[in-house]
């Protein structure tokens, strides 16, 4: 068998696998460390000045939280002004998703400290100095508050660029003698089915209504519909890949047919930035956290539940792990290389495949927030070229950066 070269133009491309937003998100940041480092210098200094020893700690422990945007602002940075260096690979996208992983496990050791010392408190409970405290719990929450709304702000989730992973319906009108129908594939948050609707119609009839599906290897399906209530949807789920001509059957007519294409629906994770998401998981935490400790004051200064101040630490810091536990699950898995969407890995498998080639393996990984590489390996018996399935995989714009090998079944 014989092998055709994946990418003789690789050396060609730029690798530039960075965030659309990544220089906003970067300016967002500086921003919250300037606003964090401000309140830390004032608490500090005003703590020093009026012998307030909560006032300084709680400036420290602003602290905590201006050195992780500081760690993320810098990713940002070093992302930005290492972009074009051929040291990496595939570029610094991933950066980002470092700055993620260790933002997360500095949230860890920050839940444990605080649970550590919201237990010491239950077993020996020291005096409280309410007013003190509360004052400073909700200085402390509106700095949060503002930090929060800067960073999240004007989000990469407003910005998709062609191919929003929210996109789960594909509308196709057809034209009848009667009216217009209306064909989705509907998907947004269940298991993809046919829906269909009726303009100029007198209504549809379930029990007349079918539509059948036909795949490029001739495989056929038909679906039976049922009335939702101003559309009919079919019964049975579609398959993956979403590639094929359907045909309507509103009655004893031969059908009107529908070509559907599959598009890419990249999952939202893919698109996510990991480092900006990260900082405004901090300042969220801190706020939760800040949230708590004023219910627990104002509670145990009325009721003198003493206990309900360290019981609010131990909520927060449950709260902050369990937000710290999904990022580090979520940027380990990029930083691994894990696939980062089953879902488009089956259909990339179907749109090969689909051509009557075979897909002997498949690598799928992230590159960066929005983009996504593919190596694909794939035996075939007809005489296609490294373009031909470029070509057809073109439909997927997350795909970044390709790289296709073919083995050929015909060459000795």
């Amino acid at each position: 068998m014989s092998r055709n070269s994946p990418d003789a133009d690789f050396y060609a491309h730029r690798h530039v696998f960075l965030s659309a937003d990544h220089q906003h998100s970067e300016s967002k940041t500086w921003m919250v460390i300037a606003l964090c480092a401000v309140m830390m210098l004032a608490e500090i200094v005003g703590g020093l000045l009026f012998g307030s020893i909560a006032l300084v700690a709680d400036g420290l422990h602003m602290s905590t939280h201006a050195g992780a945007l500081l760690l993320a602002a810098l990713a940002y940075s070093y992302a930005r002004k290492h972009a074009d260096d051929a040291r990496f690979t595939f570029g610094t996208g991933k950066l980002g998703d470092l700055a993620g992983f260790t933002s997360a496990i500095v949230l860890a050791m920050i839940a444990l400290l605080i649970g550590y010392e919201s237990v010491s408190r239950l077993l020996q409970p020291i005096p409280i100095h309410f007013t003190e405290a509360i004052s400073i719990a909700c200085l402390g929450l509106a700095v949060n508050i503002v930090s929060a709304w800067l960073l999240s702000r004007g989000g990469d989730h407003h910005h998709h660029h062609g191919h929003s992973p929210e996109a789960h319906a594909d509308e196709h009108r057809v034209a009848t003698d009667g009216g217009t129908l209306i064909l989705e594939v509907y998907e947004d948050g269940v298991p993809p089915r046919f829906r269909l609707h009726a303009e100029g119609l007198a209504g549809l009839h379930p029990e007349r209504t079918t539509i059948e599906t036909v795949r490029l290897d001739g495989a056929r399906q038909i679906f039976a519909m049922s009335d939702r209530g101003g559309y009919l949807e079919s019964i049975d789920e579609i398959p993956e890949p979403h590639a094929f001509t359907a045909y309507i059957r509103t009655g004893a007519d031969a059908g009107h047919p529908v070509v559907i294409e599959e598009h890419e629906h990249g999952h939202a994770s893919a698109h996510r930035d990991n480092n900006i998401r990260a900082a405004i998981v901090h300042v969220a935490a801190d706020a939760a956290v800040s949230i708590l400790v004023i219910v627990g004051l104002v509670l145990a200064r009325v009721f003198g539940w003493l206990w309900m101040d360290p019981l609010a630490g131990l909520a927060g810091a449950s709260v902050i792990a369990s937000w710290s536990y999904g990022l580090i699950r979520d940027t380990g898995a990029i930083l691994l290389d894990m696939n980062p969407d089953r879902r488009l890995a089956e259909n990339l498998r179907g749109t090969i495949e689909g051509a009557g080639d075979r897909l002997a393996d498949l690598h799928l990984w992230r590159v960066g927030p929005g983009h996504l590489a593919a190596i694909l390996s794939v035996t075939t018996s007809e005489r296609r070229d490294v373009n031909y399935y470029r070509a057809r995989l073109a439909r997927y714009k997350i795909l970044s950066h390709v790289t296709v090998e073919i083995i050929s079944q015909n060459s000795p």
